[in-house]
């Protein structure tokens, strides 16, 4: 059964790992992502994430189960919200299959169709200003004062 947590809490790897981990299961391939302490060009402060929940976590929720179905895996996916620093993980996902190739084709595809489909935005913090991200586009939300 598929898992999909989104909250302000920081994300523990190594439980989401063993949430996917079955004895049936050769493989467990986790993605992580964390927060930079750069973006295009700019130093970057921290990050916040906003979403409106109810909403991103139904297609997190649909995102992990067509990817269970597609290819044969378990899939747990948690992204935060919230005021996130430096090196802290945002978002991680851990597939676990019986083989690895199903594994890392599952634990990519979820993260590319989470950044696509997902109703999550993304301001990064910088010392000359706030930016909205937008795909690659930053998008100037204020200055820094």
């Amino acid at each position: 059964m598929p898992s999909a947590i989104m909250d302000d809490e920081p994300i523990d790897v190594s439980a989401l790992e063993a949430s996917v981990a079955a004895v049936s299961n050769g493989a467990v391939c986790t993605f992580v992502g964390q927060v930079r302490d750069n973006s295009r060009g700019r130093q970057v402060s921290f990050l916040e994430y906003n979403a409106y929940v109810p909403m991103a976590v139904k297609e997190m929720t649909r995102i992990a189960a067509e990817a269970e179905l597609r290819w044969g895996v378990e899939v747990a996916i948690r992204h935060r919200i919230g005021r996130i620093e430096l090196g802290e993980a945002s978002v991680a996902i851990a597939v676990g299959s019986p083989h690895r190739a199903e594994s890392f084709e599952a634990c990519r595809w979820c993260i590319d169709t989470l950044k696509e489909n997902v109703p999550i935005w993304k301001r990064e913090v910088c010392p000359d200003g706030a930016f909205w991200i937008e795909g690659e586009d930053a998008l100037a939300a204020e200055p820094q004062g």
